[in-house]
């Protein structure tokens, strides 16, 4: 198997996706996506719905981080579990629709798509690193590699990417409208 750039293939995967080619005719479906998702915003959104279009009617694996890991990361607060994951599935039944996923929480950087068979990782420029380093750690314990699809980072009405901390200190909405200067 290799891994490509869909440039290649642009009418088979959105672009700024990398597919695994192999000689086999198995329906790539199973996407695994994850964060914090606190406050949702419409960059989250963004992976959302890429990990549902490539899973087409197949499973979407939300990997929904643990308070542990939430609060280790960041220096401002981030809502209980509970609340992140009620949160997110009210999210994705309005916005999407009922879709086939589960929630998983996430207690490391990687969680199960170092072991579980996924077609998919759907990835920011900010967290691709991890897929890559997923990749890596599944290819030492012999396993093949996820495709990585790659979208690019949602800006707010400043031209500046829309990020939960820029909504948590108040300067734009989850929709990258500017509050203040």
């Amino acid at each position: 198997m290799k891994i490509c750039r869909t440039e290649q293939h642009p009418d088979a995967y959105p672009p700024n996706t990398y597919m695994a080619i192999s000689s086999s005719n198995v329906h790539m479906a199973r996407v695994a996506v994850g964060g914090t998702f606190d406050p949702l915003h419409d960059g989250h959104l963004s992976l959302l719905r890429r990990a549902f279009e490539l899973a087409k009617n197949d499973l979407v694996v939300i990997a929904l981080t643990s308070d542990e890991m939430a609060r280790d990361h960041r220096t401002r607060p981030v809502k209980d579990y509970e609340v992140r994951l009620k949160n997110l599935k009210t999210a994705i039944r309005r916005e999407f629709g009922r879709r086939n996923f589960r929630v998983e929480k996430l207690n490391d950087l990687c969680g199960s798509a170092i072991d579980d068979d996924y077609d998919f990782i759907v990835v920011s420029p900010e967290t691709e690193p991890v897929a890559h380093r997923i990749n890596r750690l599944r290819v030492e314990r012999g396993r093949q590699p996820i495709a990585i699809s790659a979208i690019e980072y949602q800006l707010a009405q400043d031209h500046i990417r829309i990020s939960s901390t820029r909504i948590s200190e108040g300067k734009i909405d989850r929709h990258g409208k500017v509050l203040f200067g």
